[in-house]
């Protein structure tokens, strides 16, 4: 083996391929030989480099100079490094996007390592006798991994890849020598979200910002049912977005409903967030107003819990259990407005009838449509904001439910005087199984303003809303 450069400071450097990392490592020695730590989570993460939480460790022992294996870009990534001798190692970018096609060459010894994400090509050709070529990755290999690879040829003409020994001199197996070249390279499309909830309001709007997620409803995942995750390959996915609950709140303080909504809420919540750490996925899961007890307003995101309801209690432990996993981001709305039964429809459809309604005046809050907050998922997963718990409502003025019921009957074209106001004790006076709520619902939005993202102004919404409302019932 050459001489290696003892002592080198820990180093992270970017390449020209999107997520390759370069890593210096230092390397201790004297004339017995020498000690390094080669895979160092908290100093390493700390400068940069992923915490891909890897599950299997792999060995190449090349015996001879010239030995050259690859290209192979695997479904998992990895982070590879050189035990022993040295190899010239050559990654070509064969992710679906505008860096796809792009080639990094570097030699590695024991002094470096490389990160090497999932989808970019992995090449290597020994340069000394007994070469080992270490690997972990965040995967566990089986008999049909193979058929997720994406493979290019070592001779590819467009990566033009200069190995030292001649790839005719080289020692190859005929199964790399046969790789495709790049032009009929099939590219692998990334990693996507997997949408529970699939055809509620949430659901619905979030097929526009996430259209190649994956959409599931409670027919074709179960999420009550710990044998529907052994069917999911979550390798495939990066991202679960839960838009999926039991929102009765009424039907909550029932004691099959009771059942129901701690079954869906909390215990089944905390089955996607044990499979989001395992699986290293971010997990973005709906919280709401309701685990505040409303008595004061704007609503904090580092507030304690005071649920005042059985719905509000089961969601507050959702959010307990979401926020035990690393990668999350809690979303806390009210009030939500998008394409299913809500409170403006039915609003305008008592406008249509010609009713004269009586809606509560002392509930306070602001009203969500479920675009902004789909846009809002999306902003936060595409810029990778810090985790956490945000509030995510409509800006503007905070109203009441009655001063909601009048703009919908203004917009519907009837008089604002047809809504008359209502206080929630007198509403619900003489019924039963009825479900406290909270009176003041304002959040406060600087955080998620924070990130860059500016919430449309509710009124702007609403009136996007109503006219699609009005070509509708035209």
């Amino acid at each position: 083996m050459g001489e290696l450069a003892f002592n080198k400071e820990l180093k992270i450097q970017e390449t020209s391929i999107p997520g390759l990392l370069l890593i210096d490592l230092p390397v201790f020695g004297d004339n017995r030989g020498w000690f390094k730590e080669n895979w160092q989570r908290e100093k390493m993460g700390t400068l940069g480099l992923p915490d891909f939480g890897p599950v299997q460790n792999n060995i190449s022992f090349n015996v001879e100079p010239g030995t050259t294996r690859g290209i192979h870009a695997e479904p998992w990534d990895k982070y590879v490094s050189v035990a022993s001798g040295k190899v010239f190692g050559a990654w070509v970018d064969l992710r679906e996007g505008e860096s796809f096609g792009t080639v990094f060459t570097t030699e590695i010894d024991p002094t470096k390592a490389i990160f090497v994400p999932r989808g970019i090509g992995n090449g290597f050709q020994a340069l000394e006798p007994n070469t080992a070529y270490t690997y972990l990755v965040n995967d566990h290999w089986s008999p049909d991994a193979s058929s997720l690879y994406t493979f290019l040829n070592l001779a590819d003409e467009t990566a033009n890849i200069q190995w030292p020994i001649p790839l005719e001199k080289a020692e190859l197996s005929d199964k790399d020598r046969n790789h495709p070249r790049l032009n009929d390279v099939t590219p692998m499309k990334p990693r996507g979200a997997f949408v529970v909830g699939a055809n509620g309001q949430l659901g619905t709007a979030l097929r526009a910002v996430f259209p190649n997620a994956t959409f599931v409803d409670r027919n074709e995942f179960d999420m009550s049912d710990p044998a529907a995750y052994e069917k999911i390959r979550w390798q495939d996915y990066d991202m679960i977005i839960n838009a999926a609950a039991m929102t009765n709140v009424d039907g909550a303080e029932t004691d099959e409903g009771r059942e129901l909504a701690w079954k869906l809420n909390a215990t089944s919540v905390a089955r996607l967030a044990t499979v989001a750490t395992q699986h290293h996925l971010t997990l973005v899961h709906i919280s709401s107003d309701y685990v505040f007890d409303g008595t004061h307003s704007p609503h904090e995101e580092t507030e304690n819990f005071t649920p005042l309801s059985v719905y509000g209690a089961s969601k507050a432990a959702g959010d307990i259990a979401v926020a035990m996993t690393p990668k999350h981001y809690i979303i806390r709305t009210t009030w939500v407005i998008g394409n299913g039964k809500n409170f403006v429809r039915t609003m305008w459809e008592l406008a249509q009838k010609g009713v004269q309604p009586k809606v509560v005046n002392n509930q306070i809050g602001r009203l969500t449509f479920t675009k902004d907050l789909a846009e809002s998922i999306a902003h936060l997963a595409s810029t990778g904001a810090d985790y956490g718990t945000y509030n995510m409502t409509n800006d503007g003025e905070s109203v009441s439910w009655a001063d909601i019921a009048q703009a919908v009957y203004l917009a519907a074209g009837k008089s604002t005087d047809d809504v008359s106001g209502i206080t929630t004790k007198e509403y619900f006076a003489g019924k039963e199984n009825i479900a406290p709520r909270p009176l003041q619902s304002e959040m406060n939005l600087a955080k998620i303003k924070a990130t860059g993202f500016m919430p449309r102004n509710w009124r702007e919404a609403f009136d996007e809303y109503t006219e699609n409302l009005k070509k509708e019932t035209a």
